[in-house]
């Protein structure tokens, strides 16, 4: 497969520094976009002197605040794709996920927030403009811990009557926490808490296909397997990251497939069912802090590398012995890209993919001081913004004195290809036969100058 060309549609300011943007995957939902953000407040100080000068309380704990931020994408050419519905102040959020599966009749998103909670918010309203996102239950891992992770057991959009609707989460103490979910009450009841890590667990993830089975990434350069039936018994433990593991997931598409990546810039990808050596390992420059399967093409993958922004892999012939492919890369000067998600929707014109379902230390001083050190920018973000950028991300930027429309886009439905592997394929979502599949759209968001990128991306 040939590269491809990345262009900017939106540019918005968040306010706060953002660290997570996650697209909504069920029907019915999917034009809605979240985007959780993550400020860390220095402290006001001690009471002015007699010289009126204030001095700092160096003990005096700094202040983790957030905001999660809901839009919702416009129709067709819609001159602004992208249109703020909600916004709810939380405390700092270091990681979102929409449960993959309705619970009683709603869409949840789950929270992993720097109070140390894991916090489920139900979506509520169906008209334009008036969805709301209604907490309806919270729950504390651990004293004096940031939540850093969280994880829903139904990555795959189907799943067995009787298997459990679990979360899993990490904190800033390295331990992993395996949470129930009460689907008639929305209500979290914690099921094991193990220690997994000597540092902060930066992340946790299932494996989708035997939900038994958790992963998880620790500052202390580790990855970790779990099996959830013998909390805090070790199924393997890799040194292959050379630095902290930040980023897993599991493809939802071909079994046996796991992506890891770090913050030593690598991205691994392995065999769950030989966790000895990863069969591909691919440089990007940059620390990988999330990863994120395509919904629809199987291949693609998605990484938010921080410092050197975002990258799209082409996997396809990875597990023939054939190197990843890097279709694109792309780097925005003082910016530091934290998160990254597909959208679940059909370009340009929004539509939903047909499915056979239907709706019914202190990781927060380590992140603010990685701020602090640079320059924040003064300007906010242009109103309108559009890109063009070739196979190696370089281009040109127009920069417009109002907000014009969006450019037209080809239609966008998903094309099946032959998985390479002799795994399982999901086919849990539907194609629709005849149409181009070479377009998707994505949202990144940074994290030192707020802003969130709404991007359409072309292969070639």
């Amino acid at each position: 497969m040939a590269g491809g060309r990345v262009r900017l549609l939106q540019a918005l300011d968040t306010e706060l520094t953002a660290d997570s943007v996650e697209w909504c995957p069920l029907e019915g939902c999917r034009r809605l976009l979240a985007c959780g953000t993550y400020q860390l407040r220095k402290p006001e100080g001690r009471p002015a002197d007699a010289a009126g000068e204030r001095e700092p309380d160096v003990d005096e704990p700094q202040v983790r605040e957030g905001r999660l931020l809901l839009y919702r994408a416009g129709e067709d050419d819609s001159a602004c794709p992208l249109a703020e519905v909600h916004r709810r102040d939380t405390a700092a959020i270091l990681d979102m996920k929409w449960c993959h599966i309705p619970v009683s009749g709603h869409a949840l998103l789950g929270l992993a927030e720097a109070s140390g909670s894991i916090q489920l918010l139900r979506l509520v309203g169906s008209e334009k403009s008036s969805y709301v996102l209604q907490p309806v239950s919270s729950l504390a891992l651990e004293e004096q811990c940031l939540a850093l992770s969280l994880d829903w057991s139904t990555g795959k959009t189907r799943r067995a009557s009787d298997q459990p609707l679990n979360i899993i989460s990490s904190d800033s103490k390295g331990q992993l926490h395996l949470l129930m979910v009460n689907e008639a009450g929305h209500g979290l009841q914690k099921v094991a808490s193990w220690q997994a890590h000597r540092y902060e667990a930066w992340i946790a993830a299932f494996n989708y296909w035997q939900t038994e089975i958790v992963y998880s990434g620790g500052d202390d350069g580790l990855l970790k397997g779990w099996d959830t039936r013998k909390p805090g018994t070790s199924l393997f433990s890799s040194e292959r990251h050379s630095m902290g593991v930040c980023s897993i997931q599991s493809s939802p598409h071909r079994e046996f497939i796991l992506a890891t990546g770090s913050y030593d810039e690598h991205i691994l990808l392995w065999d769950t069912r030989n966790m000895q050596q990863p069969f591909s390992d691919t440089p990007v420059q940059g620390g990988v802090w999330r990863l994120k399967w395509h919904p629809f093409h199987h291949h693609l993958l998605l990484a938010a590398c921080t410092h050197n922004g975002f990258r799209i892999l082409d996997c396809q012939k990875v597990t023939e012995k054939q190197e990843v492919t890097v279709l694109l890369s792309h780097t925005s000067p003082n910016s530091l890209v934290y998160g990254a998600d597909w959208s679940w929707l059909l370009s340009p014109s929004l539509q939903p993919v047909p499915s056979r379902s239907s709706l019914h230390g202190d990781p927060g001083a380590r992140m603010a001081n990685m701020i602090h050190s640079l320059k924040v920018a003064d300007e906010s973000p242009a109103p309108s913004l559009e890109c063009v950028l070739d196979d190696n991300g370089e281009g040109h930027a127009t920069l417009q004195s109002g907000v014009k429309p969006a450019p037209a886009l080809l239609s966008l439905t998903e094309g099946s290809s032959k998985s390479a592997t002799a795994a399982k394929t999901c086919d849990c979502e539907l194609c629709v036969e005849g149409a181009n599949c070479d377009i998707s759209l994505l949202a990144t968001c940074s994290f030192y100058d707020h802003i969130l990128h709404l991007w359409k991306w072309e292969v070639n």
